[in-house]
């Protein structure tokens, strides 16, 4: 077992409806894989299925149980549970997830562990080098070991042998008489060999040799000859089983019947003689298809209606007076044909029912009748006549392909050039078997009525250009056969295995056999035809392999053309490795590209976390030279190519591999049918001329056993990084590097596509620079000609080209190079130049980073391993380590306050201005974020997972140390453990300025992640356990230091006089400051803005002190409830009332005061604060005009606030100003709106109602404890002085509130005085008394503020009722709608730059009209759980699971946002909104204080 920081483990985020059946995921055994919930299943019942089976349990696939959740954190929380599958089984697992119903789900592919070797060490998938041989060609079994050994002497360490079954009459490799017998080819006379015989050998080999064997399975036919196809016809498609068949059955006599004729030459005559050589003999064919044969066999009657017998039954029927049944018809009209299902000729009948509902006659009279009669004969013959068009368009394709067959077959020059048209080589290939002597067309016709012989006219099996893969051709449905498409294997009978074994017991039995004798004996399977095998038939008989070998090693080639099909054959099968070919690149270009696909990161990747998402990938690649089925290379580039494709092939990070004969440079085709003779014995001191035996010499053997050593070698020291450089039109140099030691190994390919004979090569080959210090040459190697005469084609062996052999040097210590050069301190070149780099040649060379940043390289993992155990594979201790690399970062870090944490990880643009400074900008790109970590860890993020090297960020880094400089300077020129951080950076930083610039992003990329993890956890420990998290919670906290109360939003209002914004910073306090611990820095911002207090309010805008605004009527307010906040959260906090607060403003109209000159307890200024409420305040602002304000009107600089005698309520404001926070001012002089408040919300507020209500109970609560020295206040009311009790006050609000504000919807209630002016019931109101009243009856989120701080003022059920039609109506993905969507002048979409002439957009008059605003979504979420709580404990588990659903939300976003905070705004429905502040403090402040809720 790994230890847990090593342990690979993925992680899966399940999505709503996300079915990712088309999406490979692969996994290694010893990986975990969990399971999360993304953001859309939060805070519901999910239930995970799979089919992985139980420890102990064996695999059923149809057998899912549910997987259980585990809690890391203790609770049950959707946040960050997850479950998981600890992954020890090889195969293709099913998962599926919901919680009503099927949500999603997918697939996961379990990689086999394969193992050789007496010691059984195991062999990775990318090691492996695999050589295919036609087994046919072995001889007898005793020989099998001589003729083996090639393979094993050219540094292959697998075999794929074709079927070793007893083969069918065509002696194709694939056409199989007897699947469970051994071919008795491979056992001499006298012998009595069996599979135990083979098993023994195979074992021998992978004991001994170091080899596994793999063989292929073939599930899709049988040859025709098998004997127990005939004894079991059922197993195929026949006349039976299978009668849609029968059309293409005739079609395919009668071309018989048209072949013998033809062979005869009885068609001379009309231009088709037996040996069709020209483009006048196709034209034959057609002329002759369509003039003789097509009207002889009339297809289109088994496909038509009988018409006459159809009116006679519809005639009697309707003078039966027989009426329709409208429970099959539905009651409408319109003729239904019903198919014949067993395609006779005219079976098709008429849907009598349907015939009666479309044709009624207009009585019951015979010459009603028969007008109804002659209508259905009609309307027959016009179907029929249809039938008859859809037959001859299906014919002219069948006679399309039937020519496009004999082009193929007799005219091309890439074709087998068959000859003349006779019964051997009949003009096209039969579909169907005939096992009977030769008779008449109409005689055979005759046998398709007697089931006991047309149960054995069997379809043959091939395949058919451009199908879809998942669907079975040969079905119901398609008309591959009637139309002559399909590419007939006429040697095979396609085998039928229904939907299940009930289907066809004997074959599925059989055929698990076969598999299970497979699977037995030999390492892997190869799934021929693979495209072509139905899916559930290769899921089971794959289910019953890996029941008898659980490492089950599976391969494949596939034909779909699509690799999202590619993947549902991978997923649902688990195929190991897909076979790729270099022969379908057309020049080096491409083939180097193949290498990139395939396999391997891009060199300099970054370093992967050991946890981290799961990402999709391609199938694993088994990429070979030429595949064994495929046309010979020599044919189609050149002989001297063999060397140099093999070459880039061998340095693909993948498995690889070649077939027999390729080495040996065998110039043609060894035919899978046709070939017979044997392959050559090993013998390494052969002659060339030898054609029975093979060594060293033969062909390019000896460079293939060299490159064959170095690809097993990269994989299995860990040259995982691959680069790919095109160096000209024929030479790709393709490096393989290893990122622990950072060694390369860099092969030169100069390929020869074109025989250098008929083609001129450039005699100039361009110098190479190679990065870093030649350590040696790994292998030199070139095709040469010998001179040993030319290829003859030996009778009995399969030999190859004697002309050619391999001139091959290895491990040469030294190179005489033509120049060193030193680019840059961190650059050290090689030039290389190449002497005779010849066509068919290569070179590969092992290449180290020069000394001096080898060392360097050693250090910084030395270093890193502190982080991460990854770094210790490489690394190397520092002889003199600098002092501030001596202590660790750990240690740097725990100095640094949330402060000093802000400048590390954040601060943007602006505020690094007013430091002189500001963010990084890179070149062509765009500017980071933020100045700190932050800005840009979050572009890493991104860039990361998918090694995006080529992003301008990495560029910039390769380029110069810019950026770098950047991270580490801004930190050193600050004061404190600040600057401590920067010298470590830096200190890290010179370390990694001296390696290539390659590796520099990769490394940037580490310091940095481990930089900043280590600032992470200072910051959480710096913060309070109050809010007590789970891990995937933690950011929310971390990003609070960021948005400090003293700034509103980023980057709008992040400096100067727009920086500090009461109402703002108050809202923010208790999530951002409280709730995080940072409890001194909250004291000192209420005593700081208790000292601005001045006509009893609070500034809205601080305005740096300088130009501070009292134009809110709430922000006081939200003073008062964080005072309440500090005093009930923090144990002691109510000695806050007593600290001293410095006054600036002692009186309304005095000039600001010095700092202690006015000094009074914080009680006295709460209680000044509430007096003048009670009195009531009215004043005009200080330098009122457009100095302050270039939009409001004169009329909007008169501020009031004052308590209503009648109510309670705190009133104020008018219909020219905004005092809450939905305070958009009109700015449109062409829409007339400027001036002009988009919500004035004048009267009684309903939030502020609420927060009144909440500081009042508050003091009176004080007051009875002995904490607050006041319990009322004298003021002036109608020219007498009184006093006002809190304690009635508080009770005048609680009688007051919901007389007021609740909507019944009733027209009879007392308590309504606008009923007309209701459009939604069951809400609270927005506002009371406003100037316009039909306001006061928006729908807006504000009462929800109330129902948080004051609940004592709702009744539960009207509560509840008004949340939830808050919740249908206002939230949103992100926010809440700020008004209902149902009203006329809502519009979700803001936009500041519009001006035009509407009242209700321009200039974003809208802002607080719909846009979905984030921080009331917290207020909506915290009412809905405490009313919740109060109606049971079944409502509450629904709201908490509500609640999780939406921060869930909250989380993707600040995990995705490259400024790492929740923005101020969406558009509607959570689109997102460019004038909206990407981060702000009040959103993330009340979003935090849910969390805290939960």
């Amino acid at each position: 077992m790994l230890p847990q920081h090593l342990k690979q483990i993925r992680v899966l985020m399940l999505n709503e409806k996300e079915n990712l059946e088309r999406t490979l995921f692969r996994l290694e055994q010893g990986f975990e894989l969990q399971f999360r919930l993304g953001p859309s299943l939060q805070g519901r019942k999910v239930m995970v299925h799979t089919n992985y089976p139980l420890e102990g349990q064996p695999f059923q696939r149809h057998n899912f149980h549910v997987l259980e959740w585990n809690y890391p954190s203790g609770k049950d929380d959707d946040s960050d549970k997850f479950c998981s599958l600890n992954l020890k089984i090889a195969g293709s697992y099913q998962y599926y997830f919901g919680y009503t119903e099927r949500s999603g789900g997918g697939y996961i592919v379990v990689d086999p562990v394969l193992c050789v070797g007496a010691d059984n060490h195991v062999l990775p998938l990318d090691c492996i080098t695999i050589q295919t041989y036609l087994s046919k060609c072995l001889g007898h079994l005793d020989d099998w070991p001589d003729r083996l050994r090639v393979a094993k002497e050219s540094g292959y360490n697998m075999i794929h042998f074709t079927p070793l079954q007893t083969l069918g009459e065509s002696r194709s490799c694939y056409s199989l008489a007897d699947q469970l017998a051994v071919n008795p080819d491979f056992i001499p006379e006298g012998q009595s060999y069996s599979w135990v015989d083979v098993g023994a050998l195979v074992e021998k080999l992978r004991k001994e040799w170091n080899m596994l064997c793999i063989t292929d399975v073939v599930y899709n036919h049988t040859a025709a000859n098998s004997v127990w196809i005939r004894e079991h016809p059922e197993c195929g498609y026949n006349l039976v089983n299978s009668p849609h068949l029968r059309p293409a059955w005739v079609l395919d006599r009668a071309l018989w019947h048209l072949t013998t004729r033809v062979a005869e030459g009885r068609y001379k005559a009309k231009g088709l003689p037996a040996d069709i050589t020209n483009d006048s003999h196709l034209n034959a064919i057609r002329t002759v298809l369509r003039q003789d044969l097509f009207p002889e066999i009339k297809l289109w009657e088994f496909y038509q209606v009988k018409v006459e017998s159809a009116v006679e039954q519809f005639r009697i029927l309707l003078q039966n007076g027989s009426k329709p049944d409208h429970s099959k018809t539905g009651g409408k009209p319109g003729l239904k044909i019903v198919q014949d299902p067993q395609f006779h000729r005219y079976g098709n009948t008429v849907d009598m029912d349907s015939a009666l509902e479309t044709f009624v006659p207009h009585s019951s009279l015979p010459q009603h009748i028969e007008e109804c009669c002659g209508w259905l004969r009609q309307k027959l013959s016009d179907l029929n006549k249809e039938q008859l068009h859809i037959i001859q368009q299906h014919q002219e394709q069948a006679a399309n392909c039937i020519v496009g067959n004999v082009v193929y077959e007799r005219l091309a020059d890439h074709g087998p050039k068959l000859g003349p048209v006779n019964r051997k080589n009949p003009l096209v290939t039969r579909y169907f078997t005939f096992p009977y002597q030769d008779m008449t067309l109409e005689q055979e016709l005759q046998l398709l009525d007697q089931p006991d012989k047309s149960c054995h006219f069997l379809a043959h099996n091939g395949w058919v250009m451009g199908d879809d893969p998942l669907r079975n051709f040969a079905e119901p449905g398609s008309n591959v056969y009637l139309r002559r498409e399909l590419i007939c294997w006429g040697d095979s009978v396609k085998l039928r295995y229904g939907n299940g074994p009930e289907d066809c017991p004997y074959l599925w039995a059989h055929m698990q056999k076969y598999t299970e004798i497979t699977a037995k004996y030999f390492h892997g399977v190869r799934l021929d035809n693979c495209h072509s095998t139905p899916l559930h038939v290769a899921e089971a008989m794959l289910d019953a392999a890996r029941a008898v070998r659980p490492n089950l090693y599976v391969i494949a080639e596939l034909f779909t053309g699509s690799e999202l099909i590619d993947n549902v054959f991978v997923n649902r099968l688990g195929i190991s490795s897909l076979i790729r070919e270099a022969m379908s690149a057309g020049d080096s270009h491409e083939e180097g590209r193949l290498v990139y696909r395939y396999g391997g990161e891009p060199v300099g990747a970054f370093v992967q976390p050991s946890l981290r998402p799961l990402m999709p990938s391609i199938a694993h690649a088994m990429f070979l030279d030429v595949t064994h089925d495929n046309e010979c290379p020599i044919q189609l580039r050149s002989a001297l190519d063999s060397l140099p494709s093999s070459a880039i092939v061998s340095m693909a990070c993948c498995a690889t591999g070649s077939t027999r004969g390729y080495d040996e440079l065998v110039p043609h085709q060894i035919s899978v049918v046709k070939e017979e003779r044997f392959y050559p014995k090993w013998n390494p001191a052969a002659p060339a001329t030898s054609a029975s035996e093979v060594g060293f010499h033969t062909g390019i053997i000896a460079g293939k056993l060299a490159l064959n050593k170095l690809h097993q070698e990269l994989a299995a020291q860990g040259f995982i990084q691959v680069y790919v450089d095109q160096v000209d039109a024929d030479i790709v140099a393709i490096t393989r590097h290893c990122p622990s030691t950072h060694q390369s190994v860099v092969a030169v390919c100069r390929t020869a596509f074109k025989d250098p004979k008929t083609h001129q090569y450039d005699t100039n080959v361009p110098p190479m620079f190679i990065p870093g210090k030649i350590e040696e040459v790994i292998l030199e190697a070139r095709t040469v000609d010998r001179h040993a005469g030319t290829y003859k084609k030996d009778d009995g062996y399969i030999n190859g080209m004697p002309e050619y052999t391999v001139e091959i040097k290895e491990h040469i210590p030294h190179i005489l190079l033509s120049g060193v050069t030193s680019k840059g301190r961190s650059e050290f070149v090689q030039e290389i130049t190449f002497q005779k780099l010849t066509p068919g040649s290569v070179i590969a060379f092992r290449v180290s980073l020069d000394p001096k940043a080898q060392k360097l390289v050693g250090v910084l993992r030395h270093y890193l391993s502190q982080f991460s155990p990854k770094y210790r594979r490489g690394s190397t201790a520092d002889e003199n380590p600098p002092e501030v690399l001596q202590k660790p970062l750990a240690q740097l870090m725990s100095k640094l306050t949330l402060a000093d944490l802000n400048v590390l990880l954040f601060r943007c643009d602006s505020e690094e201005q007013e430091d002189g400074g500001g963010c990084y900008n890179i070149p062509g790109w765009e500017t980071l974020k933020y100045a700190g970590l932050q800005g840009l860890m979050s572009v890493l993020a991104d860039i990361r997972p998918n090694n995006d090297l080529g992003h301008p960020v990495c560029a910039n880094l390769r380029q110069g140390d810019w950026l770098i400089d950047f991270v580490s300077n801004r930190l050193v020129n600050r004061e404190g453990p600040l600057a401590q951080v920067g010298q470590w950076l830096g200190a890290m930083f010179n370390y990694m300025k001296h390696i290539p610039r390659y590796l520099i992003p990769c490394y940037f990329d580490a310091i940095l992640v481990s930089t900043y993890t280590t600032a992470l956890d200072a910051a959480y420990k710096l913060m309070s356990r109050s809010l007590s998290v789970t891990w995937r919670w933690r950011m929310f906290p971390i990003v609070s230091i960021q948005s400090q109360a003293r700034r509103s939003s980023l980057p709008h209002f992040s400096s100067g006089i727009f920086r500090c914004w009461g109402r703002d910073t108050f809202i923010a306090l208790r999530g951002l400051m409280l709730l995080t611990g940072r409890h001194t820095e909250a004291r000192n911002i209420i005593l700081a803005f208790a000292g601005t207090l001045r006509h009893g309010l609070i500034p809205n805008l601080l305005g740096e002190g300088r130009c501070a605004r009292y134009n809110c009527r709430d922000a006081l307010w939200w003073w008062l409830q964080c005072i309440q906040d500090y005093a009930t959260h923090i144990p002691q906090g109510h000695e806050i009332l007593n600290c001293l607060v410095t006054r600036m403003y002692p009186t309304d109209d005095c000039e600001p005061r010095k700092p202690g000159e006015v000094e009074q307890p914080l009680y006295d200024v709460i209680q000044e604060a509430l007096q003048r409420h009670l009195e009531g305040i009215s004043f005009r602002e200080r330098n009122a005009g457009p100095k302050i304000d270039m939009n409001m009107r004169d009329e909007g600089f008169s501020v009031a606030a004052k308590v209503d005698p009648a109510t309670g309520f705190i009133s104020g404001g008018n219909r020219f100003n905004c005092g809450t926070w939905m305070d958009k001012m009109g700015e449109s002089e062409k829409a007339r709106n400027k001036g002009m408040p988009a919500t004035p919300r004048d009267g009684a507020a309903v939030e502020i109602v609420g927060l009144s209500k909440s500081a009042v109970r508050w003091v009176v609560e004080l007051h009875a404890k002995g904490l607050f020295p006041y319990d009322g206040t004298k003021i002036h009311r109608d020219g007498k002085e009184v006093f006002v009790s809190y304690s009635q006050w508080n009770q005048q609000l609680q009688q007051s509130f919901e007389a007021a504000f609740w909507v019944s919807g009733d027209p009879k209630d007392p308590n309504e005085k606008h009923p007309d002016l209701v459009h939604k019931k069951g809400i609270y109101k927005d506002s009371y008394g406003a100037s316009s009243p039909w306001c006061d009856y928006q729908l807006r989120p504000n009462f929800t503020i109330a129902m948080v701080v004051a609940p004592e003022l709702f009744t539960v059920e009207r509560a509840w009722k008004a949340l939830d039609v808050a919740e249908k109506k206002l939230l949103g993905p992100l926010g809440m709608k700020t008004l209902d969507p149902d009203d006329m002048v809502y519009c979700g979409v803001y936009d500041n730059a519009l001006d035009n002439d509407n009242y209700n957009l321009a200039k974003g008059f809208n802002y607080h009209q719909g846009p979905e605003w984030l921080w009331p979504v917290g207020y909506f979420l915290r009412a809905k759980l405490y009313f919740a709580k109060k109606l049971g404990q079944e409502t509450y588990g629904q709201t908490v699971n509500l609640v999780k659903n939406v921060l869930s939300r909250h989380y993707t976003h600040l995990e995705r946002s490259p400024w790492r905070g929740l923005p101020e705004l969406t558009n509607e429905n959570g689109q997102y909104c460019k004038f909206s502040c990407e981060t702000q403090a009040w959103s993330l402040a009340t979003v935090l204080e849910v969390l805290y809720d939960l």
